[in-house]
Formats: C-alpha cells, sequence, structure tokens
C-alpha cells in the first residue's frame, strides 16, 4: 500500500468514516454498541482494511452536519452524496451506487408531468440540506420550496397542509404512497443521488486511489454484493464507472 495515500486517508493509523445516518438505505441498521450497520459501513471498514488500518465510524444524523464535519478536520473519509455546492469544501470520488429522486403528488393534482412541478403557485417540501435539496435549490426557478428537519417531517407536511408535491427518494416515496390513496408517483426521476468517498481537499493521491478501487470493486460485484447482503436490492444501483 502507498504510504502517500495511507498518511493522506488515515493520519492517526485510524480510518475516521463519517456516515450519514438519514440514509436509511445506506444504513439499514445498528449494532449493539450502536455501530452503523449497512452498506456505507461496510464500506469504510473494506477501505480501512485495504489500508491496512483499524477504522472508527462517526455517526451523524443527516448529510449537511457530516459535509460541516470537514471543516472542523473531524473524519478523513465522508460517505456521503456527491454534489456541487459540497465539491466546494470536499473532493469527492466516483460514486460507488445511486438512488433515483423523484416527486410524490396527492389524490387528484393536476400535475402531469414532471416539468409542470415547477410553476408558480406549486409548494414543494423537502428535507433540507439532502442531496436533492441541493438540486432542487439550483434548479427550482418557479416554484416554492419548503425544508424540514427530516424525512418523516417532510411527509407530516405534506399531508397536513395539503402541498402539491413531496421530493424525496423514489425508495421512501413508494412506502409513503402506500399510506395515500389515489396519490402518484412519477416513474422519472429528476435527479439521481450519486453516493461516493469525500475527502478534504488537497489529497489527490487519496482520489486516484479511491477512483481505482471503487472501479475494482464495480467490477468484482463487491458493491453488488453489499447491496444483496443488507436487503436493499431494486432500491440502491451500483453506479455506473465514468470511464
Amino acid at each position: 500500500m502507498n504510504s502517500v495515500v495511507v498518511n493522506q486517508l488515515a493520519p492517526s493509523g485510524v480510518l475516521r468514516a463519517g456516515i450519514n445516518m438519514s440514509n436509511f438505505l445506506l444504513v439499514t441498521d445498528k449494532a449493539a454498541n450502536g455501530d452503523p450497520i449497512g452498506v456505507s459501513p461496510d464500506i469504510a471498514h473494506e477501505l480501512a482494511a485495504i489500508l491496512g488500518v483499524d477504522a472508527k465510524l462517526i455517526s451523524y444524523p443527516g448529510p449537511g452536519e457530516l459535509a460541516d464535519g470537514v471543516v472542523e478536520d473531524a473524519w478523513d473519509i465522508g460517505n456521503i452524496a456527491a454534489e456541487a455546492e459540497r465539491a466546494k469544501t470536499i473532493q469527492f470520488s466516483i460514486p460507488y451506487c445511486e438512488i433515483q429522486a423523484t416527486f410524490l403528488l396527492p389524490a387528484g393534482s393536476a400535475i402531469q408531468t414532471i416539468s409542470e412541478v415547477d410553476s408558480p403557485g406549486n409548494r414543494i417540501v423537502v428535507k433540507q440540506r439532502s442531496a436533492y435539496d441541493l438540486w432542487l435549490t439550483e434548479n427550482i426557478k418557479h416554484a416554492t420550496l419548503l425544508r424540514t428537519d427530516s424525512v418523516d417531517a417532510s411527509f407530516e407536511l405534506f399531508v397536513s397542509e395539503k402541498l402539491e408535491v413531496l421530493a424525496g427518494l423514489r425508495p421512501k416515496l413508494i412506502e409513503q404512497q402506500a399510506q395515500l390513496e389515489h396519490s402518484r408517483l412519477f416513474d422519472e426521476s429528476f435527479t439521481a443521488v450519486q453516493q461516493s468517498i469525500g475527502c478534504s481537499h488537497g489529497k489527490a493521491d487519496a482520489v486516484v486511489f479511491l477512483n481505482e478501487q471503487i472501479g475494482k470493486w464495480i467490477d468484482t460485484g463487491f458493491i453488488q454484493s453489499l447491496i444483496d447482503k443488507h436487503g436493499v436490492s431494486g432500491k440502491l444501483s451500483v453506479a455506473s464507472k465514468p470511464y
């Protein structure tokens, strides 16, 4: 193992991995000691093993808090969705998996196409600082965005205030659709949230290594094996290699 890469990713001799606990597809359970269990934690453990160091998992309630941790040097790698705004402070590997984000409409909605969502008078509720919130912030020009602290809170507001649109990850929206008779879910997606490994800027050798390693994991089926292991097949998709 290249010592430069080890020093860049685990300078203390331990790989500190930031884990987003709000991503229910990548973190599917907790161990008795409170450590997260799922695809994302397994990625961190596997990477630490390759580097020849121990892994320390650091849990964050959401992706925004995890992203903030890079400024405080609170973690060495952050397993988080790659997004342009976050890339200002975090450099990302190529994605290893992705999740579709789309819209749920209430019963009787006049909206027929996904392009009609961004229209004056439409209110879109979304979990704040999620990757799809950041995408909507950049791309929604006419509709109004309402933000909540959690995915569950966004659904509750959508129902209680009779809002026009709920934005979210497709697997969760499928569950929520089942609770609302005659609600509609778009087959199309407005974006795909790509899950990557992030680190602080200035670690060029580490990013090259991460990209190569993720490419190998995709080719060998390791990522798919983790998706199958944790019971999220059909909800998470292995990312396509960009080269």
